[in-house]
């Protein structure tokens, strides 16, 4: 066996599994299942011809072997990380782009083009190219490096990795089919809607999973899951199938409202925000000068002020 035989995903999957001492919380922050997890170290393992860690139902242990390789597994990734950021760099310098992800598509009274149209002014030779990602990854490309920014909901998973400018803060309406026996209220308290069935992002995104379920608002008491949704169709499809109710913000409302379904004002749980986002360390000019637009466009706080801590 040589050290090419051992892809960086491994060592990024056997890291986590290191510092968690712990599978399932492991396969959480990894954005992956359990099973899959647990398959990809027992490859590792068969590799390196040694166990790297000791499992029983008292929990996970390092073995000597795991223990030695944590150093290394650190370095090798350290090391392709610098090396991935000197390549992005380049290609950046290169094609002069920056690429925008997004989950839900940010119209809102034209705040695309008008980020744009502010960037632009100083950056006229820079490409602006629009990334849909879909909703199982809640950083809409930033953390595997395939946006450069995005627009995301808050919370934001990893908020430590990442600098954001608030760009609408939205009160949440409550989504439901129209033949629902609250639909014909002008507004619901949420209190009342407890024992209702919700429809639930995906589990690989559990801090805005939680956000739209309002667990902070639920006293304690588990939500009733009707069906999991990874789109705005699919999100439709659900309530008008009945399968479940489920939280909006104030201007996505428009496209689950296409007949069927209803929105309504919710009392008791607090408002949305929708941020633009990248990632820390990043500090190509390009980068916060599309953010400096941003926050002048919808007069958010500078920059350099934003994200969770500073």
């Amino acid at each position: 066996m040589t050290v090419t035989d051992v892809h960086g995903r491994d060592l990024r999957y056997f890291l986590a599994v290191a510092e968690e001492l712990h599978f399932t919380r492991a396969a959480e922050r990894l954005y992956v299942s359990q099973p899959a997890l647990s398959k990809r170290i027992r490859a590792l393992e068969r590799q390196l011809g040694a166990p790297l860690f000791d499992r029983d139902r008292h929990g996970v242990r390092l073995t000597p072997v795991g223990t030695a390789l944590v150093p290394h597994a650190r370095a090798v990734l350290a090391a392709w990380a610098e090396a991935a950021g000197a390549v992005r760099a380049a290609r950046s310098a290169q094609d002069a782009t920056l690429v925008i992800g997004m989950s839900t598509s940010p119209g809102r009274g034209g705040l695309l083009p008008a980020i744009r149209s502010r960037f632009t002014e100083h950056h006229p030779g820079v490409r602006l190219r629009l990334r849909q990602v879909g909703w199982e990854d809640p950083t809409a490309g930033l953390a595997d490096g395939a946006s450069d920014l995005a627009f995301v909901w808050l919370p934001l998973a990893g908020a430590e990795r990442y600098r954001w400018v608030v760009v609408a803060t939205e009160p949440r309406l409550i989504a439901l089919p129209e033949t629902h026996p609250l639909a014909g209220r002008d507004r619901i308290a949420f209190a009342e809607l407890l024992d209702e069935s919700f429809l639930a992002l995906p589990a690989a995104a559990p801090e805005l999973r939680d956000h739209w379920l309002a667990l902070d608002a639920r006293d304690g008491r588990p939500p009733r899951i009707g069906a999991e949704i990874a789109s705005a169709d699919e999100t439709y499809e659900a309530l008008v199938d009945g399968l479940g109710i489920c939280l909006v913000a104030t201007g996505n409302a428009p496209l689950l409202t296409r007949g069927g379904v209803v929105t309504r004002p919710v009392d008791g749980v607090p408002p949305s925000r929708f941020a633009l986002a990248w990632r820390a360390g990043d500090t190509r000019p390009e980068v916060r000068d599309y953010a400096r637009a941003a926050a002048r466009v919808t007069r958010a706080p500078a920059p350099g002020r934003a994200g969770p801590v500073g």
